[in-house]
């Protein structure tokens, strides 16, 4: 597993300094994240961090009486267990799989070890966070003030940027779960999207049809979120083969 074979899947570790990325791959595991595993539940001590490639984690907070609302997503962009960095070791939310692929697993000590001794690490990591925290704020305003159609709106446009196609596998009622609303809401929200030509939902697999009128349609929520995720986050850096072919010929 080399530095490229990183970059294809996360943007997060494709952007670590080199000689991280030589130390992590050694403890690095590839795993499948099918939909519906947890990963860790709230106040549980965590194991590993989890990088996701092709998956879609959601962070949920989880009330007394099983209730629950999703406070932010993670995809190929980030990694799931920020907690053990940031000392806390612990989180009162669960992360759960919601559209199923695969990730990177590593052990926390690893990731602790490189990040008190990596100063470089640690700051991207720290502006990753940053952005984390930007959308679970955001995403508690807009559930807040903007109605169902402009949630379902913005929730699919997360998940859309975090996946390599324009098509989700999701329940309906899965949904409503993430958006701590009622079924019958996302239902005719999902329905006014098919109406307009904007979604296609069949069997629990939801198709983008029109991406920019999908964006027309949602709140300024999503757009908030992204351009402070594409401040915050780093390129991903160069092999050492892409270094040489950008080099100016003399």
């Amino acid at each position: 597993m080399n530095a490229s074979v990183l970059r294809q899947h996360n943007k997060l570790l494709a952007a670590m300094p080199p000689d991280v990325c030589a130390r992590l791959e050694k403890s690095l595991c590839l795993v499948e994240l099918p939909l519906g595993k947890v990963l860790y539940e709230a106040g549980e001590a965590m194991r590993y961090v989890y990088f996701p490639t092709d998956a879609i984690v959601s962070l949920l907070y989880v009330m007394e009486n099983g209730a629950s609302a999703e406070i932010s997503v993670v995809g190929n962009e980030g990694v799931v267990g920020v907690s053990v960095f940031m000392g806390g070791g612990s989180t009162p939310s669960r992360a759960v799989v919601q559209s199923g692929g695969q990730g990177f697993r590593l052990p926390v000590s690893c990731l602790k070890s490189e990040f008190d001794q990596h100063s470089e690490m640690m700051l991207i990591l720290l502006r990753y966070t940053q952005a984390l925290i930007t959308q679970m704020a955001q995403t508690a305003v807009c559930n807040r003030h903007h109605t169902i159609d402009q949630q379902l709106c913005r929730w699919l446009l997360l998940s859309l940027d975090r996946l390599p196609s324009n098509r989700l596998s999701m329940t309906q009622e899965l949904i409503a779960n993430m958006l701590g609303v009622r079924r019958e809401g996302v239902t005719e929200a999902a329905g006014k999207l098919q109406k307009l030509e904007v979604i296609e939902y069949s069997r629990g697999r939801i198709t983008i049809l029109d991406r920019p009128k999908l964006e027309a349609l949602c709140c300024e929520c999503y757009q908030v979120v992204k351009d402070e995720t594409d401040r915050l986050l780093p390129e991903a850096r160069p092999t050492p083969n892409e270094s040489i072919a950008r080099s100016p010929v003399s």
